[in-house]
């Protein structure tokens, strides 16, 4: 199970399709929040996750995640084209930052390679 947690509407709707595409079972969220709060937490093999977000950011989901034992391999995904935000993720523990827009065949890579890491 992929699940994808970001704001922007567009992208909610958008990846899930995308990723059963790929044969990966998904499900979105809108907030850190509605994540945490979720019965499918225990159910998520691999997070794709907006760093910039109302509310609880990526960075912190992924810090609260961890402090709760919930250790899910992790993509970020940002509009902030910064290498440095994307070095200091990586070091905290993400698989991968993905600069959007990016495509298919990128973020299909990013995934198996998250799921690996499980």
């Amino acid at each position: 199970m992929i699940s994808v947690v970001d704001d922007d509407v567009s992208i909610r709707e958008s990846l899930p399709p995308l990723l059963r595409s790929f044969g990966f079972d998904s499900i979105a969220f809108g907030s850190a929040e509605d994540l945490l709060k979720s019965a499918a937490l225990d159910s998520i093999d691999c997070l794709l996750i907006d760093v910039t977000m109302p509310g609880t950011s990526g960075p912190e989901l992924h810090r609260e995640l961890a402090r709760r034992g919930h250790k899910i391999p992790s993509l970020f995904i940002t509009a902030i084209h910064d290498d440095n935000l994307r070095s200091q993720l990586i070091r905290h523990g993400a698989v991968d930052c993905l600069f959007k827009p990016f495509n298919d065949d990128r973020l299909e890579e990013a995934v198996l390679r998250a799921l690996a890491t499980a």
